[in-house]
């Protein structure tokens, strides 16, 4: 399916993105998922799609496609052509849920590399530097990553190799924290990562990563220890309302335009 363009802006302007915008906030539950697309959820007075949009254009990302399901026509009432944002805004609509990158399969319009990302990423990564470190490093694929700690609820125990019911304990450990670097929602993609994409079916990240991975192509990570916030859970969702005030002036260092949700 091809974007609808909503502005007469020429597609050459900036660098290329696109913004993953049309699922449901089921993490966050009612009545949130009944009443908001997630891109739309507040965030200080304004939606947490409006931040995003704001620090694109900020890092010359200007000629942006919103990839768009659930709720879509609220997305394009607020956001219309993008133009009080300093971008220029796309729309694809996807006719069934297509997971988090099938909608590439048809997005023939974009630039040979573009960055990619969740619509309710809260985060004060350099975008123009994760874009410049992927071409740097030679990658198809290149996935921004955060360290986060994870605490067990339990007590672990190590045991020998022996099998059996009853088998010897060698080490104990009382609800141990374990580091994982894990995907922030934002990536840097090479156009040929399309062709790995199905059209008109459902496909996920981690799909795509394994099919990469065992074409024998090029996957890299980004690794960033500033601040990042995926909005779709609870408690980060908690964090970002709270801290928004101390932390505008670093997420929006400088002024684009501003929607606001009435």
């Amino acid at each position: 399916m091809e974007p609808t363009a909503t502005n007469g802006h020429s597609p050459g302007l900036g660098r290329s993105a696109v913004i993953l915008a049309g699922g449901r906030a089921r993490r966050l539950g009612p009545p949130v998922t009944t009443v908001l697309p997630k891109p739309l959820l507040p965030i200080g007075d304004a939606p947490i799609l409006s931040v995003v949009l704001r620090q694109l254009s900020g890092h010359g990302f200007t000629n942006i496609t919103l990839a768009v399901g659930y709720l879509a026509h609220l997305i394009e009432a607020v956001f219309k052509d993008g133009s009080e944002l300093g971008v220029s805004l796309q729309y694809q609509r996807e006719p069934q849920p297509l997971g988090t990158v099938g909608p590439l399969a048809t997005m023939e319009h974009l630039d040979e590399t573009f960055l990619m990302m969740n619509g309710d990423v809260l985060t004060t990564l350099d975008y123009g530097d994760f874009y410049a470190a992927h071409q740097a490093a030679g990658n198809l694929l290149t996935i921004a990553t955060h360290v986060r700690t994870v605490k067990s609820d339990y007590g672990v125990l190590k045991l020998d190799g022996q099998k059996g019911r009853t088998r010897r304990v060698t080490d104990f450990r009382e609800k141990p924290e374990t580091d994982h670097s894990v995907s922030m929602g934002v990536y840097i993609v090479d156009k040929r990562v399309c062709d790995y994409v199905p059209a008109d079916t459902r496909f996920d990240l981690p799909q795509l990563v394994w099919r990469l991975l065992e074409a024998g192509e090029r996957v890299g990570s980004y690794s960033y220890d500033g601040f990042w916030l995926d909005i779709g859970r609870h408690e980060d969702y908690t964090a970002a309302i709270e801290q928004y005030e101390q932390l505008k002036s670093v997420l929006l260092p400088t002024t684009t335009g501003r929607v606001v949700l009435s």
